[in-house]
């Protein structure tokens, strides 16, 4: 038995067991009214009509007391819709992300100083934490959205969002030899150098790695963390130059650092936003998704929502064209 199966059968006792008027009512095809009302009574064993030729003639007694059960079960259902956009519009409550360094101390300050501007009594707990350590938090079901870059074969119970790309910058004091150069930078200067870089870069099936094994290169890699930050300090240093993510060229910096765009030396990176496929989406979770990802439109947010599998997602924003997020005054810098 199924909800449309009643809705149709109300609506035909509600326009004078008029089939065609039900249908019109309900925006379908008389066929298909038919067809559901045979199914319905199929499945029950009951005669709900009395016949006239083609035409509805009258409701049988066990019609009467089916179609006022089913008026029961049509204003629970509705209950439930009003209750499930309650709690949707609900502007109390907390909100749990779990995220690399990078997101938490370049990208979303402004977007989590925009959120609390708009939800004031929403909690908001930030976890920092590497790609493993943010899955085990998503394993404990501690958190309500993930933020992180590649490594999606960690996250197989979560549906990740596309938020924006991103390429690399080379992070040298200001009189190195690198500033002087009067052409674009390659990974053959680069390779004349020992590398300071985050931890994972150069570990594994690295993106990073194998652009240098591509032209033939073995990076001199001295010293790597996690934290980008941690990175610029002993490239002030002198340890080697840095190779960090664009975002993390902070304007900040400027003072004793220059910042090199590396955009085209190392694969470009999409940084994605992901929950568990089986949660309730807010008003308020799916306006910080927004404001993380700007190009999600309502349309984009209800697909997400109806979305089944991870497959669905991807194949929905296959053609759309994500922005590419700089660093310092650069922002979003253009569309890729």
């Amino acid at each position: 038995m199924k909800l449309q199966q009643l809705k149709y059968l109300l609506a035909i006792a509600d326009n004078g067991l008029n089939i065609t008027a039900a249908a019109e009512r309900l925006y379908t095809s008389q066929p298909g009214v038919s067809k559901q009302l045979k199914l319905l009574e199929q499945e029950l064993g009951l005669q709900l009509f009395t016949r006239k030729g083609k035409s509805l003639d009258g409701i049988t007694s066990a019609g009467e007391r089916v179609i006022e059960r089913a008026r029961v079960i049509m204003q629970e259902v509705e209950n439930i819709r009003r209750l499930a956009s309650d709690y949707y519009q609900e502007e109390e409550g907390s909100l749990s992300i779990a995220t690399t360094h990078t997101q938490a101390r370049y990208v979303l300050p402004e977007i989590i100083r925009e959120f609390r501007n708009r939800f004031p009594k929403i909690g908001l707990n930030l976890h920092q934490g590497t790609s493993e350590q943010i899955a085990d938090m998503i394993a404990a079901n501690n958190i309500d959205f993930a933020i992180a870059t590649g490594s999606t074969d960690l996250f197989s119970e979560l549906m990740l969002v596309p938020g924006y790309r991103w390429d690399r910058s080379i992070i040298v004091p200001k009189d190195h030899e690198l500033t002087k150069l009067d052409r674009k930078l390659t990974l053959h200067d680069l390779a004349k150098y020992p590398l300071v870089t985050y931890v994972f870069s150069f570990g594994g099936q690295s993106s990073l790695k194998r652009a240098f094994e591509n032209e033939g290169l073995e990076p001199d890699v001295v010293f790597t963390a996690r934290d980008a930050d941690v990175i610029k300090t002993y490239v002030r240093m002198g340890l080697g130059v840095g190779i960090v993510a664009s975002m993390a060229a902070d304007c900040a910096d400027k003072k004793d650092l220059v910042a090199i765009d590396a955009e085209g030396l190392f694969p470009r990176s999409t940084t994605w936003i992901g929950f568990r496929k089986d949660a309730v989406l807010r008003r308020y979770m799916v306006e910080f998704m927004q404001l993380f990802a700007p190009h999600l439109t309502s349309r984009h947010i209800e697909e997400i929502r109806r979305a089944s599998s991870q497959q669905a997602i991807d194949e929905l924003f296959r053609d759309i064209e994500l922005p590419v997020r700089g660093g310092c005054a650069d922002g979003i810098i253009e569309a890729a």
